[in-house]
């Protein structure tokens, strides 16, 4: 236990907490147990550190399931000792990481109720598949990468307000205070702001070494998926890279990758799952997210400019990030006469010459373009949508 308590207070040492995550305000802590999962690289650690470090106090501990030191100590046993000596709050980090997970949560929740506890998982497949013994007793929040707003915090320590999404569409935004000219910020935010690591040495390689753990550990340790299997995994997603935005035809695809349609489809998910790719639905009587796939994307820009092998589709550009910044909090489905639907607003995404042409008999619709500062009346500048959270 004291080895945990050393560890704890060299990370709390080096832990900023001049910057916080969206999630970091709307975050159950004091919830007898929650759990928050996102794709590697987005902050989920830092957030945890954050926390205990505010609060100050010798009844917190961090530890991370991935520390040698559980290769011969049980989670339930820490627990154990920690509640016994007056622990209040537990955070465990990589929790998908260790064996039988879920099982021993649930019995640190029954037997210890006076106990916090707070967990996080890179592994979202790992995560979901072991909710099964957490129904209930459970909290699950997920978190994505950067938006545009906080990007210019992190990065240019330039404070912007949350904007809601009604403010955005009546364009009642403005930058003039902070930023001169959003534009030059917002096309660097595309090529590398949307993962906190941007800041630190080498990007490139770090997005490479997440890809290449979330492609060749974490989705083939969940689904049992063979080293074979593994790499199609990977030319699947160069495939989608070259592709995107592109409705799916899965019959074509299926075959380049020489695996049954139903395996394609059950890959599609992993690594929808796993915060590589994002799917567009249509909205199936009513219900959001059991609508057909639409188009495939991959999940944000930064991966567009990373996996692209020559100049990226300005237009792929353009959706993706829409569609990323959106969807933390919007339903975002196909539209049937523009590319995407939001509620009861439809949005036409463009660069400076898009017309009204396309939606002009559409009640509630907007065209949204890349190259403008500021918009005028149904016309919206595409950088706004990332002061979304």
């Amino acid at each position: 236990m004291e080895t945990l308590f050393q560890k704890q207070q060299t990370l709390l040492a080096r832990t900023n907490l001049s910057f916080k995550r969206y999630m970091y305000s709307k975050f159950p802590w004091n919830s007898r147990m929650a759990g928050l999962v996102g794709p590697r690289g987005v902050g989920k650690t830092t957030m945890l550190l954050q926390f205990i470090k505010e609060q100050n106090g010798t009844d917190l501990l961090y530890v991370s399931a991935d520390d040698i030191y559980f290769s011969n100590h049980r989670l339930t046993d820490v627990a154990d000792e920690f509640y016994k000596n007056g622990g209040k709050r537990l955070f465990i980090d990589e929790i998908h990481k260790y064996r039988d997970w879920s099982v021993e949560l649930k019995n640190i929740y029954d037997f210890y109720p006076d106990l916090k506890v707070c967990f996080t998982g890179s592994s979202i497949l790992d995560i979901r598949k072991g909710m099964a013994d957490l129904s209930r007793r459970a909290l699950m929040f997920s978190m994505q990468g950067f938006s545009f707003r906080e990007y210019l915090k992190f990065e240019h320590d330039i404070d912007v307000a949350v904007h809601s999404f009604e403010e955005i569409i009546d364009n009642r935004i403005s930058l003039i205070n902070s930023i001169e000219h959003p534009l030059p910020l917002f096309r660097a935010y595309l090529n590398n702001g949307y993962y906190p690591i941007a800041k630190e040495d080498n990007l490139t390689i770090r997005l490479g070494q997440i890809l290449n753990l979330t492609l060749e550990v974490d989705i083939p340790q969940f689904a049992n998926l063979s080293v074979t299997t593994a790499r199609k995994l990977k030319k699947l997603l160069l495939v989608i890279a070259e592709s995107v935005p592109f409705k799916p035809n899965f019959v074509s695809l299926a075959g380049k990758l020489e695996v049954s349609r139903n395996s394609l489809e059950e890959y599609l998910t992993f690594m929808e799952d796993a915060g590589l790719i994002a799917r567009l639905r249509g909205q199936a009587d009513g219900i959001i997210g059991l609508g057909k796939v639409e188009k495939i994307y991959l999940d944000n820009s930064n991966l567009i400019y990373y996996l692209s092998p020559k100049e990226p589709e300005i237009g792929n550009i353009r959706e993706t990030f829409f569609m990323n910044q959106t969807r933390v909090n919007n339903s975002v489905v196909s539209s049937a006469v523009a590319d995407f639907k939001i509620d009861k607003y439809t949005f036409e995404v463009g660069g400076k010459n898009k017309t009204q042409q396309q939606i002009k008999n559409t009640p509630n619709a907007f065209i949204v373009k890349d190259t403008i500062e500021y918009g005028y009346k149904n016309i919206v500048p595409l950088w706004a949508f990332g002061l979304n959270y």
